[in-house]
């Protein structure tokens, strides 16, 4: 019989090779449910996992999607070492965005260049202060951050709902709910011709490697990691929880927040209604399949945009539904969950 033992330590092997059996684990269920479905399995493969990469422009595509899962995992993946719970990250990427459209709108055909700078900035800092508000009433009331944040999600929905159908709706737009197309100059340079892959790609890869020397290279990322693993070692080490709390906060807002300047001012060019893309839940599972390390998180974001495009592809060719994408994250997410306890845990065979 089979028996699952606890292991004397945790295995590193399993730590590093349990995404690597959760991506197939979700590839076999994925082709178990194309051939439910009456489709063939090869054909969505070859839609999910090639087609992203096939040509240079859906490579740019590719990475266009990546960029905002990659900041806002980065984000999560600080408060999460820091046991600080914020699930509220897709509110921080719309009030970002919401703040650097405001910005944006404010541009005119003669403004220059630098309105980028001030947008990306507008961005970070309505990100910083949807989180902020959150930091303030854990801190100040013991309010639940995951709740908090992630009920602070549909305000910011309903905030940017009331100004794209309200005083912001373009009145040139046919009654369309949406602002009008930010002028040139407050949209981002583009790094290729015949690509929409902007500046917010060597942004976001710089971030990555900002947040690994922040996390493993100073004291104060040390301190982060200490308060998240051992708070009690925290305490009596002298590193402040509270600091903790709005550190990993701020910076996850912010970093959400240029998430939603980059994507309304990048490929969007306008605040619509369907700003939220679902990002900031998606990043969640990019955070924990890439273990909460930069470079992990950006082999995971590259994965989560291919299914992305994946599943927009399957729409459009194979006649599968929207919510084919929701599917393949969530079975990602619950293979890890399992393949996770391999780290903890041995299955061996018993007489």
């Amino acid at each position: 019989m089979l028996r699952v033992e606890l292991r004397a330590q945790p295995s590193k092997v399993w730590s590093y090779a349990s995404p690597l059996l959760a991506l197939a684990l979700t590839v076999l269920i994925g082709m178990t449910l194309f051939l439910l479905l009456g489709k063939d399995p090869l054909r969505g493969l070859q839609v999910f996992f090639w087609e992203p990469i096939r040509t240079p422009y859906a490579i740019g595509e590719l990475l266009l999607k990546a960029t905002p899962l990659l900041l806002i995992a980065l984000g999560l993946a600080v408060c999460f070492r820091s046991n600080v719970w914020n699930i509220g990250a897709e509110g921080q990427f719309v009030l970002g965005a919401l703040a650097a459209g405001g910005v944006a709108l404010l541009a005119g055909p003669d403004s220059g260049r630098w309105v980028v700078a001030a947008v990306l900035l507008a961005g970070v800092a309505g990100g910083m202060a949807w989180a902020g508000l959150t930091a303030w009433l854990r801190d100040r009331f013991h309010a639940n951050e995951i709740l908090v944040s992630l009920m602070l999600v549909y305000v910011a929905i309903q905030l940017l709902g009331f100004l794209v159908y309200g005083p912001w709706k373009d009145p040139l737009g046919y009654n369309f709910p949406q602002t009008k197309t930010f002028e040139a100059a407050a949209r981002m340079p583009r790094l290729f011709e015949g690509s929409r892959v902007n500046i917010g790609l060597p942004i976001a890869l710089a971030l990555a490697a900002g947040i690994w020397l922040y996390l493993f290279r100073t004291l104060s990322g040390f301190a982060q990691q200490v308060g998240g693993l051992a708070p009690a070692a925290a305490r009596f080490a002298g590193f402040s929880s509270r600091r903790a709390l709005w550190i990993a906060l701020l910076v996850s807002g912010g970093l959400a927040g240029l998430a939603g300047a980059l994507e309304v001012a990048g490929p969007l060019g306008q605040l619509t209604p369907y700003v939220p893309a679902g990002y900031g839940f998606a990043a969640i599972i990019v955070a924990f399949v890439g273990r909460l390390h930069p470079v992990g998180i950006l082999l995971s974001a590259l994965l989560m945009s291919m299914f992305y495009i994946g599943g927009e592809l399957a729409q459009s060719r194979l006649g599968l539904p929207k919510s084919i994408t929701g599917v393949f994250q969530g079975l990602l997410l619950f293979a890890l969950l399992a393949c996770d306890t391999l780290v903890a845990y041995r299955i061996q065979w018993r007489k």
